[in-house]
């Protein structure tokens, strides 16, 4: 997942930062409004973790100038402000979930897991492709009882695959959703982590689940009958 932060306190801007980068998200951070709104019309984001009390332009306008230019985007608001009147007002805006400071970082996870398989439209927490489970709750992949060791990176490499299973994943696509940064032109790194992740969920001796499209992308699915 590529999660955009926009919140002005340094230390939460930390704290959500390391939090979601050892989950294995890619991760933007914003510390004032305008910036934030900016990244959000420029970048493709799985999900944007907005504050609403910002330097220079408030969550709220941040919000409506996103719907106004159409970007589908889903938002979480993140604030102090909890009376139920604000919550109200913040998803009458286009918000897409609310969570109120203080909080725990393993439900803001699973809210940002959540607003993930929407955006996908998987309301299934767990992706079967040809006996291999994604578990986007536990964040593990699985065949029968055994989970397999995957490193977060890999696990929300194959996570993005499965929410866009049997469709065409462009190197580009996962360049966006998994590295903070773009890899050079010639750089092999999306080719490596496939590799290295059809050894991890492959059958040994069947055909790979990940299938090449020559200087097009990857495919992820099961096997035909």
């Amino acid at each position: 997942m590529r999660i955009l932060i926009v919140e002005d306190s340094k230390r939460l801007q930390t704290y959500l930062r390391k939090g979601l980068r050892l989950a294995g998200c890619a991760v933007d951070v914003a510390g004032d409004g305008e910036e934030g709104l900016w990244l959000a019309l420029e970048n493709d984001y799985d999900v944007v973790i907005l504050d609403l009390m910002l330097p220079k332009l408030d969550g709220i306008s941040v919000l409506r100038q996103l719907r106004q230019g159409e970007r589908k985007t889903h938002v979480l608001i993140l604030t102090a402000k909890d009376a139920v009147p604000d919550r109200v007002h913040g998803l009458e805006q286009g918000a897409d979930d609310y969570l109120v400071k203080p909080f725990a970082f393993e439900e803001l996870l699973a809210r940002v897991q959540a607003l993930a398989r929407r955006k996908y439209g998987k309301k299934n927490t767990r992706i079967d492709i040809g006996g291999l489970i994604v578990d986007t709750v536990r964040r593990v992949a699985a065949r029968g009882d055994e989970i397999l060791d995957l490193r977060p990176r890999e696990y929300a490499l194959l996570e993005l695959l499965a929410f866009r299973q049997g469709e065409l994943v462009t190197r580009t696509d996962i360049e966006r959703h998994i590295y903070d940064e773009l890899a050079e032109p010639a750089s092999n790194v999306v080719d490596s982590a496939i590799c290295l992740l059809r050894k991890k969920i492959d059958v040994l001796g069947a055909p790979s689940l990940i299938q090449t499209r020559r200087g097009l992308g990857y495919v992820l699915e099961g096997p035909r009958a």
